[in-house]
């Protein structure tokens, strides 16, 4: 399987952006690779193209698949296995952000509650506390904001997205009305 330069200069770039996305180049490129390939692709297929192991690539779809952003089809008479993206690129997306906030936020909030229910010894501890508090707060909004857009249809958060600097426009005047009550 070879890559055109375009659909490669897509692939290499996925691989870049993996490492910001929580995986390793590889998962990043197999990734990239898989979302733009209209059919599913066998792992050879997969090793061919990225010019990789056919081993890597069996560890990369374990990732995959850990991450669930992957699933398996199976041709009926051909005993191999093919992959595919699990969903379309919304889904994928709020499958990263998911996996995301399991493996970086949650053990965050709670070292932090943790943190702060141990009773201060002395005063920098107290300071100390009082900064994890607003720590965990702010990741708290956070966490509880982003579940909200992601109970959002693709559509929905389009068009809140569209917004943009409106939504502040719309705060402001809420605030101007409620000062005037």
């Amino acid at each position: 399987m070879t890559l055109s330069p375009k659909i490669e200069n897509f692939v290499l770039h996925c691989g870049e952006m993996g490492s910001r996305w929580g995986f390793n180049r590889t998962i990043g490129q197999m990734v990239g690779l898989l979302v733009i390939n209209e059919h599913p692709l066998t792992a050879n297929q997969i090793a061919e193209a990225l010019k990789i192991s056919r081993g890597n690539v069996s560890m990369g779809i374990k990732e995959l698949q850990s991450w669930q952003l992957v699933k398996v089809h199976h041709i009926p008479g051909d005993r191999k296995e093919y992959y595919a993206p699990n969903g379309t690129i919304w889904d994928l997306a709020n499958k990263v952000f998911e996996e995301r906030r399991k493996r970086e936020i949650d053990p965050t909030l709670t070292l932090l509650r943790d943190q702060i229910l141990d009773s201060a010894n002395t005063p920098e501890e107290k300071y100390a506390q009082e900064q994890m508090q607003s720590i965990h707060d702010l990741l708290e909004t956070v966490t509880k904001w982003s579940a909200e857009l992601q109970r959002l249809t693709p559509e929905q958060l389009q068009s809140l997205m569209k917004l943009g600097s409106s939504v502040s426009k719309v705060i402001d005047l809420k605030d101007k009305l409620l000062k005037k009550s």
